[in-house]
């Protein structure tokens, strides 16, 4: 992704149109002030979240700290919420950054969960799915929390996999047994 190609990105999304042969940054972040200025004239707010944020390049975080530049008298047009995995917080950290990580007003590191708390993730998870009730058990949230280390990715992973297990073997439960095939399987 280039600064410029995150630049046309963000116009996709918030419906802008931009002539497609006068596509120069300069040409979409005057659109897009424009946009924000309108927005907040109507006292409207406009949030970028961008998930994923460590794979992104020096220059478009770069581009990403100039667009913070974008403001009236009292306050940002724009407000940025980044996501990434740990290397995010290294890139933020080094020299060639460090205007942008200044700019950081909050910053969140999720930790791995306790297997207390994996069990109530998963359980989260599945309601917000639309599943009513218990699917696994005690002995397999632990095999989950001891395989993943509570890393809410790995979790999920291994989760899924034990579903596709659970259904395969027409499992109303998903128990230690499931949880160990699962395992044997990712590897």
């Amino acid at each position: 992704l280039t600064a410029n190609e995150l630049l046309q990105i963000i116009c996709d999304e918030l419906g802008l149109f931009y002539n497609s042969q006068e596509r120069t940054n300069k040409v979409l972040l005057d659109i897009l002030t424009k946009y924000l200025l309108a927005s907040h004239s109507r006292g409207r707010h406009t949030l970028l979240i961008i998930d994923e944020a460590q794979n992104l390049s020096a220059d478009v975080l770069e581009q990403i700290r100039l667009l913070t530049n974008l403001e009236t008298d009292e306050k940002k047009l724009l407000q940025l919420v980044l996501i990434g995995q740990p290397e995010l917080a290294q890139m933020l950290a080094s020299r060639e950054l460090r205007q942008l990580s200044q700019r950081v007003t909050a910053r969140y590191h999720l930790q791995e969960l306790s297997v207390r708390e994996v069990g109530i993730y998963i359980d989260h998870r599945l309601r917000v799915a639309g599943f009513p009730g218990p699917l696994f058990t005690k002995a397999a949230v632990r095999g989950i929390y001891r395989h993943s280390r509570g890393t809410p990715r790995l979790i999920n992973v291994l989760c899924e996999r034990c579903m596709l297990g659970a259904y395969v073997t027409d499992s109303r439960r998903i128990d230690r047994r499931i949880v160990k095939r699962a395992i044997r399987e990712l590897r």
